[in-house]
């Protein structure tokens, strides 16, 4: 042995290949600090780097082996060179996204657009949150009040996401708003519509999605087949469906808004003539980062509380298990996993 602290972390080495390794533990470089992490939410993308699928892997943006998590919390145990001493000690998360911090968009604050970005347990070699420490940039934490717990706190990366989506919408109390596809970013973000006092649908599949949908208060629960013909003020779409982006143009309203968060596996065609012709807003979301503040606050508040949607949290040698889509025993119904990496 060469001294060097050692930790447990989970690996991905090729498609479906994974494992707990003893690597490194994460020294801080100047302006990162090092956290303990408390808490990691599995996410679909970290589900497309175990099948092989994640077109980072393809475009030479990412490769293996590559350690995941991009949704953690945990606490602050060492800092670097200049970062502020009062970041010792405290609870965070992080945004995923990092910035290179000198081009034109990270000038104008919109990092999570850097084309030169790292992404944290993603993209650019930058290790992520399925381990005992994580180093990242100072820049990039977000402290957590008290009122927001480790499930929380876990839950605040997509819930920003969902928050931009919602947000996107403009939705009022005097609107209707569809939200395709009840996974764990299209019920954070009816959630968040709902907090607004819009009318809430939800449309998906059959099966355990709506139904678990209908378990949150979610009463207005379709599929695309027995959808009423009604008006709809907004429609997000949380879907991996090519199909859905052009079903959500054909049923939003004139003048309407159309927000797209999900992302399919091949292109989605819209007819820009209808766009047009029924001056619809169409706005897309990429990340969380400029809602991550908004959304710690609202967690806090208990505007929304996203804690049933996870459905269990297990330790990191059972990572595999989950990213290969194996029920874990015990599971409640909801669409979220969460690791323990010190359990």
């Amino acid at each position: 042995m060469d001294g060097t602290e050692r930790m447990r972390a989970y690996v991905l080495t090729a498609p479906g290949a994974g494992s707990v390794h003893e690597v490194p533990a994460p020294t801080p470089a100047a302006g990162e600090v090092v956290v303990d992490v408390e808490r990691v939410g599995v996410c679909g993308t970290d589900v497309e780097f175990f099948t092989g699928e994640m077109s980072y892997l393809h475009d030479g943006q990412a490769r293996y082996p590559l350690r995941l998590g991009h949704e953690w919390c945990g606490t602050v145990s060492s800092i670097g060179e200049r970062v502020d001493g009062r970041w010792l000690g405290r609870r965070v998360m992080g945004d995923t996204m990092l910035g290179c911090g000198t081009c034109r968009r990270c000038r104008r604050g919109k990092q999570h657009v850097c084309e030169q970005r790292q992404e944290v347990g993603i993209r650019g070699d930058r290790a992520g949150a399925l381990a005992e420490r994580l180093a990242v940039p100072a820049t990039s934490l977000h402290e957590l009040p008290d009122a927001v717990d480790a499930v929380l706190g876990a839950l605040v990366e997509p819930g920003a996401n969902a928050w931009r989506a919602a947000n996107a919408a403009e939705a009022t109390p005097d609107d209707r708003v569809l939200v395709a596809g009840p996974g764990t970013i299209g019920l954070l973000t009816a959630m968040f519509v709902r907090a607004t006092g819009a009318e809430v649908h939800l449309v998906g599949l059959p099966g355990p999605g709506l139904e678990f949908a209908r378990t949150l208060g979610f009463d207005r629960c379709w599929t695309f087949d027995d959808l009423p013909d009604r008006p709809f003020d907004a429609v997000i779409d949380a879907t991996n469906a090519a199909d859905v982006p052009a079903r959500a143009l054909a049923l939003v309203e004139p003048a309407g808004r159309l927000v797209y968060i999900g992302l399919a596996g091949r292109p989605s065609l819209i007819d820009t003539r209808m766009l047009a012709l029924k001056d619809v807003t169409a706005v897309g979301v990429l990340s969380a980062s400029p809602a991550l503040d908004a959304t710690i606050a609202a967690f806090a508040a208990g505007t929304v509380d996203p804690r049933p949607l996870v459905a269990a949290t297990v330790g990191l040698e059972q990572v595999s298990a989950v990213l290969a889509g194996e029920r874990v025993p015990g599971a409640g119904p909801g669409p979220k996993i969460h690791v323990d990496p010190t359990g």
